[in-house]
């Protein structure tokens, strides 16, 4: 994956990101109110030693630098700690001053530097000041020599004691961007493994990948589809009735040499929404005049009658087991040319009534009375009826969901068809998320077009095919009817 694919992840879980941030920066500011405020006092000291010519100075420099480096640690020290204590007590023991005094020394110097630390701005001034009368003390008697006479060091007092005016700790803004960057760094990190986490399909190009077929169309979501699922009326207008209108240009023009005119709907799992693709592009086919025959195969859970509002009580079952002929069967919806057959009555053996003889001869005979055949199966996972029918059609088209089938699904329905060689013509991507820049230019050229008449050019051309009931390019199917009938 390169950088634009992880910055698409952090997108896609942008979330997960303003969480993180959220916790980090709150937990920052938790952590600056409840931390009491710490105090500094420092004192910086001076070494030196007598000389006398350039070339003692420098001796004596080099051996200051080397004492100097002891003396810090002398500053620490339980003999001084103890001097302190006795000295002024501050209500501290000898271990808490040792434990807030530090010592810093400047490389190449002989400055000596000493910072007391403590909650109260008070108790950190006697501390220091008591530190460094002791210190200067201390110094002169372990450098005195035993014998006698003046000690080869001598230390003073260069700069405070001081203490600081203000708190050095904690530092509220100091504290907040850490925590908004630590935020930022691990909600990305959080959002990446997210995303690589997530098994579900969720681009146009993932679900090529993995079935290995052409994507024909990806259909927008629309939160008012599932009170009016069929592209008619105001729907005829919206993205996705749009989008349905690609879908039929592109499978029209899948393979120009050798089209397929049964056409197989499936998809990996239940409820991805390829019963209502299959009628929204049944309907998008007739308007553009072609003879449409919409067939629902899906003979455990029908659902073309009641999104068409047809009579589904007989149909294709009913024809398979040869209580009645498909053409008193076969219902006309609306003033389009289109033909519904319905699932019928629900069979105790779906697969066996679907891959039997009776089913093969029903789609050549289908075949003949409409320039497509429109079939709706049951997915592929769940049951192998639509394998079935599938293999007895000249193609198939699989839906998948954007973000609720995973890879893994879809690879396996992808499958399952070409374990029996059906040609899979390509897939949808249904019920995608799409963009407000799309959505708002879709709209507004929507807006401007509307009132203006206008006919598809492929409604044009079609309108002159079969007979004409008296609508421009809309078949009449009586001929279609009576020859089922036969």
């Amino acid at each position: 994956m390169d950088v634009r694919a992880y910055l698409r992840l952090v997108r896609r879980h942008w979330w997960i990101v303003l969480v993180t941030l959220m916790v980090a920066v709150g937990s920052a500011a938790l952590i600056t109110v409840r931390t009491p405020p710490r105090y500094v006092a420092s004192v910086t000291f001076f070494v030196t030693t007598p000389s006398q010519g350039v070339t003692d100075a420098y001796q004596g420099g080099l051996f200051l630098q080397q004492r100097v480096k002891s003396y810090a640690d002398l500053l620490r020290s339980d003999r001084l700690a103890q001097s302190v204590v006795a000295e002024r007590p501050v209500g501290l023991t000898a271990d808490d001053v040792q434990r807030r005094i530090s010592t810093s020394t400047e490389t190449g110097t002989v400055l000596l530097r000493a910072t007391v630390t403590d909650t109260d701005q008070t108790r950190a001034m006697k501390v220091a000041e008591s530190l460094a009368a002791k210190f200067v003390e201390l110094v002169q008697k372990v450098e005195t020599p035993a014998e006698g006479g003046a000690a080869p060091i001598k230390i003073e007092v260069v700069s405070g004691p001081r203490v600081s005016s203000s708190p050095v700790s904690p530092q509220p803004t100091r504290n907040l961007i850490v925590g908004a960057l630590v935020g930022l760094l691990l909600g990305a990190a959080l959002a990446v493994l997210r995303g690589l986490a997530d098994v579900r399909l969720r681009d146009a190009a993932g679900l090529q990948r993995v079935t290995g077929s052409p994507l024909l169309g990806e259909i927008p979501f629309e939160a008012g589809a599932k009170a009016a699922p069929l592209i008619v009326g105001d729907a005829a207008t919206s993205a996705r009735a749009e989008a349905v209108r690609k879908l039929r240009t592109n499978l029209r023009f899948v393979d120009v040499h050798e089209p397929a005119r049964v056409i197989a709907v499936t998809s990996a799992l239940q409820g991805e929404g390829k019963t209502t693709l299959s009628c929204n592009m049944a309907i998008a086919l007739a308007e553009a005049g072609w003879r449409v025959l919409l067939v629902d195969a899906d003979l455990r859970r029908p659902k073309i009658a009641d999104y068409l509002g047809l009579d589904g009580g007989v149909g294709l079952t009913d024809v398979l087991v040869g209580d009645v002929q498909v053409g008193d069967v076969v219902q006309r919806w609306g003033d389009k040319s289109l033909l519904v057959l319905p699932s019928g009555s629900g069979p105790p053996n779906p697969s066996e009534l679907l891959g039997s003889k009776a089913m093969a001869d029903l789609l050549l005979a289908l075949r003949e009375s409409a320039d497509i055949v429109i079939i709706d199966t049951a997915p592929l996972l769940a049951v192998t009826d639509g394998v079935v029918v599938a293999v007895q059609a000249d193609g198939a088209l699989l839906v998948t969901q954007q973000g609720r089938t995973s890879r893994t699904q879809v690879a396996a329905a992808a499958r399952s068809l070409h374990s029996v060689s059906v040609r899979l013509l390509g897939c949808v991507l249904n019920m995608t998320k799409v963009a407000k820049a799309d959505a708002y230019q879709y709209e507004a050229y929507r807006i401007a077009t509307i009132g203006k008449s206008s006919v598809p050019a492929d409604r044009v051309s079609a309108a002159g095919r079969g007979g004409s009931n008296g609508a421009a390019g809309v078949p009449d199917h009586t001929q279609e009817l009576s020859r089922l009938r036969r």
